[in-house]
């Protein structure tokens, strides 16, 4: 059976069987690795709130152009929207050269709701937003409520599709049924794969009724040198325009996708030679389904931030196509420009520690950027942990020694009775989980940003750039709040309320 012919994407429990309770060591967790048996997750006996897969599914769902994203929940669900589309804004000019707002509405399903079903109102909800918006698409992205009563989302759809102009979407991001929320990626990547990459039907006719040998083999040609590039929230626009370049110049052409495509552009993804990930944490899902049904290979190792990891993962699509020289000439020719280039920063850098708290694959690499800046590793933490990066964990040894390690769906009461115990010179976090490193005097900066440069050697140096900014005069991350954890919360072990399983 394939992957996406069910009408929701499996949880990444079932599917992967991550972890998001561990506490220790880099070596620590390497032994548990170690011995080729899955890793079992624990649990909290003490847990502070997490992140619900809601958000960073919305985020997503909001790029696609022309699209009305309909949220099939409580009033309050999607309240985030509001903060998102500042983000929104500036990635749609970057792209398209002028502002857009992203554009949602809500069911805001009630306790009548709850007990008399919402299938009523969301079916007047869809014939509204297509009389009255007239978009392509309409992403219906159901929360915790409809799947607890049980309304038939996927059956409404099925009857409406005839009744609408819009393309319908179903997105299931029912919050209480995953703890692991990178399960979003899946379920987007389900609700697009099921509904919008089939092929248009003037294609079809054309291909029927109007054979062209030469348009076939021109087409044939541009497939064979056609790479998937994969954004679900991995990169900026700059950061797209940076691996495209590197790609163009072994002479690829590059298809991004699926982040601010035109979905009635999105069924080319299904015409490509390779698809490259940016982040195997997000894309596994999609380019198993791509290779399973369409037969498309899959590079999903190294994310290409630091000079090392992009090196690797140009090698690794150099090597698909036979261009294994030309990338050693591009890799040499970028990185003896960079290293000069960051020659004063490395000097400044030298001996001063960082923490690093993201996403698993992207902390982990982002470690390694550090690295070669100059910078000491003294602690990480990563959101969750998957087969995908256990490989990674080797670098970070290598490169840090037996660092304390952190897995964990957030819990800043452990994050700040970490970073009290190594206080590090310079803490990097996504935006939305500096705060506690800031409150405590630490000099902060963003992982990851819609509007700035990370990968690639371009984002190497801006990074060491805007870091050295940060550091050079950090008098506003020297202003301290008071955090709610008492000082005797300090003295214990952080990882204290993680109750291992027993394996």
């Amino acid at each position: 059976m394939s992957l996406l012919d069910t009408k929701q994407a499996p949880k990444r429990e079932d599917r992967l069987h991550p972890c998001i309770s561990y506490g220790g060591t880099v070596c620590g967790l390497r032994k548990k690795l170690g011995g080729g048996c899955m890793m079992q997750d624990g649990e909290r006996e003490f847990a502070q709130g997490s992140l619900c897969l809601l958000l960073p599914a919305l985020a997503i769902i909001n790029s696609m152009p022309n699209n009305v994203t309909l949220m099939h929940a409580a009033v309050g669900c999607g309240s985030c929207l509001h903060s998102q589309n500042g983000s929104h804004r500036g990635a749609y000019t970057a792209r398209f050269g002028k502002t857009e707002d992203a554009m949602w509405v809500s069911t805001a399903l009630s306790e009548t709701d709850v007990i008399n079903g919402g299938e009523t109102k969301l079916r007047s909800a869809i014939l509204e937003v297509d009389r009255l918006y007239r978009p392509k698409t309409i992403t219906v992205v159901t929360g915790c409520v409809p799947g607890i009563i049980g309304d038939d989302v996927d059956g409404l759809i099925d009857d409406l599709k005839e009744n609408v102009t819009a393309t319908i979407v179903p997105v299931h991001c029912e919050g209480f049924k995953t703890k692991i929320w990178a399960t979003a990626y899946d379920a987007v990547y389900h609700g697009i794969g099921r509904t919008l990459i089939d092929d248009p039907e003037e294609w079809d006719r054309k291909k029927e009724v109007l054979p062209d040998d030469a348009g076939d083999f021109q087409f044939e040609y541009m497939k064979k040198r056609t790479v998937n590039l994969f954004n679900i929230s991995s990169m900026s626009k700059i950061d797209e325009d940076e691996l495209t370049r590197l790609l163009n110049s072994l002479d690829l052409d590059v298809n991004i996708f699926p982040l601010y495509t035109d979905t009635e552009q999105m069924w080319r993804v299904k015409y490509a030679a390779l698809s490259i990930s940016t982040c195997p944490t997000h894309d596994d899902y999609f380019l198993k389904f791509l290779e399973e049904k369409y037969h498309i290979p899959y590079l999903l190792q190294h994310m290409p931030i630091g000079i090392a990891n992009t090196g690797d993962w140009i090698r690794l699509a150099a090597k698909h196509f036979g261009k294994e020289e030309a990338a050693e000439r591009l890799i040499a020719r970028e990185t003896a420009d960079l290293d000069r280039a960051l020659v004063p920063y490395r000097e400044f850098f030298a001996g001063k520690t960082a923490f690093v708290s993201a996403g698993e694959y992207r902390a982990l690499a982002t470690s390694q950027l550090l690295h070669e800046l100059g910078f000491k590793i003294i602690g990480v933490r990563a959101f969750h942990h998957d087969e995908f990066a256990e490989h990674e964990y080797e670098k970070l040894e290598q490169i840090a020694g037996d660092i304390p390690f952190n897995v964990a769906n957030m819990q800043p009461f452990e994050e700040a009775n970490m970073l009290k115990r190594l206080n590090p010179d310079l803490f990097l976090g996504h935006s939305q989980s500096n705060a506690t490193a800031a409150k405590m005097g630490i000099p902060t900066h963003t992982v990851f940003s819609s509007s700035l440069p990370y990968i690639g050697y371009r984002g190497a140096f801006e990074l060491a750039r805007r870091v050295y900014k940060q550091l050079i005069n950090p008098v506003f991350g020297k202003t301290y709040f008071k955090l709610p954890y008492k000082e005797s919360w300090y003295k214990e072990n952080p990882f204290k309320y993680i109750r291992e399983a027993v394996e």
